[in-house]
């Protein structure tokens, strides 16, 4: 399978892009879905998600105090 980037991977293989998405191939081709799952219910006035690249995950904190983290009452992913 030839990937976006110009990569080639054997069939049967799996890896993890740059921007966090599970890739595999197989004779089909590519799949790739996300590797993480997003917040979408918590409070949004007084919170706010920020996503960590490098382990392709959200946090949840408080706007004014980012080392408090919210509660989250629903992901997507």
């Amino acid at each position: 399978c030839l990937d976006m980037e110009g990569k080639v991977h054997e069939f049967h293989s799996s890896w993890r892009t740059d921007d966090c998405n599970d890739c595999s191939c197989d004779r089909a081709g590519i799949r790739c879905c996300t590797s993480y799952v997003t917040p979408v219910d918590y409070d949004k006035e007084k919170c706010e998600s920020i996503f960590n690249q490098d382990t392709c995950s959200y946090k949840v904190v408080e706007k004014d105090d980012h080392s408090k983290e919210c509660p989250v009452h629903s992901w997507v992913g």
